[in-house]
């Protein structure tokens, strides 16, 4: 009987402790990964301000999940001691670690009027911002495409263009590739000294990065290799044991991939599991996006469907034709997608197919796989009767 007592406890301490650890993953993970705000915000922090009044700000604000998780890290970065007084520019999908270090670094204000380039995959933005004192918010004054052909410059983009006090960012999506990158930085009347050599696919952090006129784009693109450089070698430090990835390049490809399968920040996961199943398996991957890339070779869009003789093409990067990841990235992934690759989720799913929803449906057999299709079709049609 004792013993048996023993064994029930032991068995309860075991199962306690697992999930304390489980928490303490997540917790890991929502504070580094990446943030809610989909809009930059300046925070404003009066004298005599403590961490609590700042994380419930940021609540409200909407630029982080959890005030208890943000205090938390911040303690246990022992920086709740540092806040600094002052005016802070927090980007669109900062972390909480992030957040915790521009709020703690100090300097000048980092708020007020600023010149925003967005470097997305399907188009390019130069946004004219300026600050509303009101709200902490900014108000966009113009946009336009800075690659456009024979472009005219807005009146709004030149005026502050010369002013002193202007800010300059650039804001890189996740999955662009770095012809994109390279093609968008050279177009940008703020920069200087076009660079001719890509740089090697993948090994650009999409992220936001502020610059100042008269930047060489060379330094630009050194500034985003060493980001993700940084960010790949602190993931495969951390990465899950039994995967089946030699090099921090071969998880950078599988990275590159989930990245341009799902836009959903909270199936990344799944989608890596899916992948990593099929590799430990031996099965092709079949993945769409590695046969646009071998298509497009990351300059430009496809902007149409794939062809039934595009699926059966053989390109060195069409995952339907030749075994296990493709020989380079398809895209440049950011670090949520590359920690998905690097501890994607424990799942048996080797299947996959839109839902309908922006997400998936996942199955572990074909079988199962082929209704989740079926009913994707379905959804298809009545988009295509509703048009």
């Amino acid at each position: 009987m004792w013993r048996h007592l023993a064994s029930n406890t032991i068995t309860f301490l075991i199962v306690g402790l697992a999930g304390a650890a489980g928490v303490i993953a997540w917790g890991v993970n929502e504070y580094s990964g990446e943030g809610p705000l989909e809009t930059a915000i300046c925070l404003q922090v009066e004298p005599g301000t403590n961490f609590r009044a700042v994380s419930q700000r940021l609540a409200e604000k909407g630029a982080i999940g959890s005030d208890s998780i943000f205090r938390i890290g911040a303690e246990y970065a022992d920086k709740t001691s540092q806040l600094k007084a002052g005016s802070h520019l927090i980007p669109e999908r900062a972390s909480m670690e992030r957040i915790v270090d521009i709020v703690t670094r100090g300097g000048a204000s980092t708020c007020g009027t600023e010149i925003l380039y967005r470097i997305g995959v399907n188009a390019v933005a130069a946004e004219v911002r300026e600050l509303d004192p009101a709200t902490s918010d900014y108000v966009e004054l113009v946009e336009f495409d800075p690659t456009a052909e024979a472009v005219e410059l807005p009146g709004e983009y030149t005026e502050m263009r010369d002013r002193a006090d202007t800010r300059y960012r650039i804001a890189v999506a996740e999955g662009v590739t770095s012809w994109q990158v390279t093609q968008a930085l050279n177009a940008l009347d703020t920069l200087d000294g076009d660079v001719e050599e890509i740089p090697a696919e993948g090994s650009l952090a999409p992220d936001s990065y502020e610059i100042t006129p008269g930047t060489q784009v060379a330094q630009v693109l050194e500034r985003m290799e060493a980001a993700q450089s940084a960010i790949l070698a602190e993931a495969w430090e951390n990465r899950a044991g039994d995967l089946p990835l030699d090099t921090p390049e071969e998880a950078l490809i599988l990275a590159s991939i989930v990245e341009k399968e799902t836009g959903v920040a909270a199936e990344r996961p799944q989608v890596a599991s899916v992948f990593v199943n099929r590799l430990r398996q031996g099965m092709p991957l079949q993945t769409d996006p590695t046969v646009i890339y071998g298509i497009t070779e990351g300059k430009g869009v496809l902007g149409r469907g794939l062809r039934r003789s595009e699926l059966d093409r053989e390109t060195p990067w069409n995952t339907y034709v030749i075994n296990g990841l493709p020989p380079t990235p398809i895209a440049n992934p950011g670090r949520a997608a590359i920690e998905a690759a690097l501890n994607p989720d424990t799942t048996d799913y080797i299947f996959f197919v839109a839902d309908g929803t922006g997400g998936h449906a996942f199955a572990q057999t074909l079988a199962e796989h082929n209704r989740n299709v079926a009913k994707w079709r379905e959804i298809e049609a009545e988009r295509a009767a509703g048009n």
